[in-house]
């Protein structure tokens, strides 16, 4: 082809094209989300960790820790084996960033603020119990968050910000 000379691209193969990009895109992000099994594992060793540090009992709280830190290095090795590739920040956006800062805090705020009120009531194990609500937090917004993400990250155009 001369220089300076266009090439003409049928309209059939420009959208055949352009539907494999988003095929791939959407195979990048689906491997890269967290994956579900993940939210109520967290919930249940979260949960197991305060119920010990509560007890007040040193071999309990040392035993509960050690069981939270090898949990949770387990959790995450697993992840990190599952993640294929890295997904850029600017694909998530300011929406999804917005969506985790969000889902952290009323979780947090729940957390604290319940275990605060049961404490101020004299009932026993505060923290273990308003544990409970957060843990069931993760193990049903997690996926839930996931989900938004999803949709976030795959109506990002597809030529963004480089």
């Amino acid at each position: 082809m001369p220089e300076g000379e266009v090439m003409e691209i049928p309209p059939i193969d420009a959208e055949l094209a352009l539907a494999e990009v988003r095929a791939r895109r959407a195979e990048v992000v689906d491997a890269n989300l967290v994956p579900g099994w993940f939210w109520p594992s967290i919930g249940v060793l979260m949960l197991l960790f305060v119920a010990a540090v509560e007890t007040g009992r040193p071999w309990l709280v040392a035993a509960g820790s050690v069981a939270y830190a090898l949990g949770l290095a387990t959790l995450i090795a697993a992840l990190l084996r599952r993640s294929r590739v890295q997904v850029r920040n600017t694909l998530i956006g300011a929406h999804g960033a917005a969506a985790i800062v969000v889902f952290t805090l009323v979780l947090v705020g729940l957390g604290v603020g319940l275990g605060l009120a049961l404490a101020a009531l004299g009932v026993p194990a505060p923290a273990t119990i308003a544990c409970l609500p957060v843990a069931a937090g993760l193990a049903f917004g997690g996926p839930a968050l996931m989900t938004y993400l999803r949709r976030v990250m795959l109506a990002r155009p597809l030529a963004g910000p480089r």
